[in-house]
């Protein structure tokens, strides 16, 4: 007989029927059903009692290089397995792996780790590549290596890809090193979600891209430009182009407090991903850690290069969320939209995960009403119990 949990007494937030007061039951991976009233489970199953607390989707973080210290970059199945067993306690159950601008030879690497890896049970779910880098503008590459970036390539791209058991869902590039939109084409056609970063593009710049396949936006408002008021810029783009969804780094230091309120407000949660791009100290002490083979310095809320550039970020999925809980107007509805919903969509596999229905992976949060974490479910195993 497949594992089963059965969690009882929660607000859940299912995919059609909006907040519903009852019960949940997965079988093996899956959920198998959701009850407004408590049922009886099988001997077998793990009972949870939800104590009235939220039951909302996993997290998705489509865009983390590193946590616990381990990277992607570094290549190898503990590297991976690492991650995927830090990140349920922050919440996370899905991420793309992501790489960073390298040597070709550091990428084929990390590619072909990917490919090879094994999903563990009680693990968050490695779902992909994010290939950030390295078609990118030099004069926006924030803390990626300058000695690596190339101009865009379909040749080296379709390499890649095959190296990476085709699992390169989302690639950061600057659409402005792609005047033709033969890249981007390309891209869209073969089904990876084309996000626009590391760029120094304008309005119009982004504004072409688009008929071309451009979807996204990386980390918003970081490494590229900002609103001017003769030309409103990337950031612009992402308020003013309903095709574009964005990611958003919302830790308070990527962007400020303020910027987070006025993206919520002008974009909306219906187009924000957010998203930690974390590097390997996340999780660890204050010190000295390596960032794409640049050495970074981690104090007790940011990664710094020797420059003061920001490399990555040490957030937390949860605290990401909460921050954005505490935005005027946002509620949970408007969180697990942006952590689960919109990043499923995204990468094209709201079929499976994203939200809270049967048939889907069980994938599950139990969270109180400031979204502090009490369990962590991925695909059917209790990941994460907190207090």
């Amino acid at each position: 007989m497949e594992s089963s949990v059965y969690i009882k007494n929660a607000s859940i937030y299912t995919d059609e029927d909006g907040v519903v007061n009852g019960s949940l039951l997965t079988e093996g991976t899956k959920i198998k059903a959701v009850h407004t009233k408590e049922i009886v489970p099988t001997e077998e199953a793990v009972v949870i009692d939800g104590q009235g607390l939220n039951l909302i989707p996993g997290f998705i973080d489509g865009h983390i290089h590193g946590a616990a210290g381990a990277d992607v970059m570094d290549g190898t199945e503990k590297a991976l397995d690492t991650m995927a067993g830090a990140l349920p306690a922050e919440g996370t159950t899905s991420f793309l792996a992501t790489t960073i601008t390298q040597a070709s030879e550091s990428i084929d690497k990390a590619l072909e780790n990917v490919a090879d890896y094994q999903l563990k049970p009680g693990k968050a779910d490695v779902i992909g590549v994010h290939l950030e880098g390295p078609f990118i503008e030099p004069s926006k590459k924030g803390a990626q290596p300058l000695e690596h970036i190339l101009e865009p390539d379909i040749g080296r791209f379709k390499k890649w890809q095959q190296l990476s058991g085709n699992s390169i869902k989302t690639i950061t590039m600057a659409p402005e090193h792609d005047e033709t939109g033969e890249f981007i084409e390309y891209l869209h056609d073969s089904g990876v979600n084309v996000s626009g970063g590391h760029t120094d593009a304008g309005f119009e710049a982004i504004k072409k891209a688009i008929p071309h396949g451009l979807r996204q936006l990386t980390h918003l408002c970081n490494a590229m430009n900002g609103i001017h008021h003769r030309d409103i810029g990337a950031v612009g783009a992402a308020f003013q182009l309903e095709d574009l969804r964005a990611e958003l780094i919302a830790d308070g230091i990527h962007v400020s407090p303020e910027m987070l309120q006025l993206i919520f407000s002008n974009v909306g949660s219906e187009r924000l991903i957010l998203i930690t791009d974390a590097m390997r100290a996340k999780c660890l002490q204050a010190g000295n850690y390596e960032l794409g083979g640049q050495p970074v310095t981690v104090t007790e809320d940011r990664a710094l290069l020797g420059n003061g550039t920001l490399a990555g970020s040490i957030l937390k999925m949860s605290e990401g969320a909460r921050q954005m809980l505490q935005l005027k107007d946002a509620s949970i509805h408007n969180v697990v939209q942006m952590t689960s919903e919109n990043p499923a969509k995204q990468l094209g596999v709201f079929d499976r995960k994203g939200s809270i229905k049967p048939g889907k992976d069980a994938d599950l949060l139990l969270v109180d009403d400031a979204l502090n974490l009490k369990y962590t479910i991925c695909r059917g195993v209790v990941a994460y119990q907190g207090r």
